[in-house]
């Protein structure tokens, strides 16, 4: 039925369609070299594992916490920070999470409260004083 879409027969030659050996070329895959193993070696080292009585793998020892006089969270970060004091990962992790409820960072304050608060504290000396009382006779 020629003038009626789709009911011609099929597309002619070089009028559209996929053709054979069209359209770029595809690249050749890059070859992916085999990833080299540490347990590989010969020289490797061999790690051998305990039996446990109850089954399983090696026990693992649990840190003690270590006690500390009460003191000043961020006292203590700098203590542990210098080696004064030996503490635990969980102590220390919760020493600097307790740190921003009890000091201000240098910037949170803002160069306007610092400057409000200066001004309060001088202007203490040079308040004015009370109005007198008035006097009943």
């Amino acid at each position: 039925m020629a003038g009626v879409k789709g009911k011609s027969g099929g597309p002619r030659k070089n009028a559209g369609g996929v053709r054979p050996g069209a359209g770029r070329k595809p690249k050749p895959p890059i070859p992916v070299p085999p990833k080299k193993s540490a347990n590989a070696k010969a020289s490797a080292v061999k790690v051998s594992l305990e039996a446990q009585p109850g089954g399983g793998a090696l026990k693992r020892t649990k840190s003690v916490p270590v006690e500390q006089e009460e003191k000043d969270m961020l006292t203590l970060l700098q203590d542990i920070a210098l080696g004064r004091v030996a503490a635990t990962a969980l102590q220390v992790k919760a020493a600097s999470a307790a740190l921003p409820y009890t000091h201000t960072k240098k910037g949170e304050g803002g160069k306007k409260e610092e400057r409000q608060q200066k001004a309060q504290a001088v202007a203490g000396r040079f308040a004015p004083s009370a109005p007198p009382r008035p006097r009943m006779n």
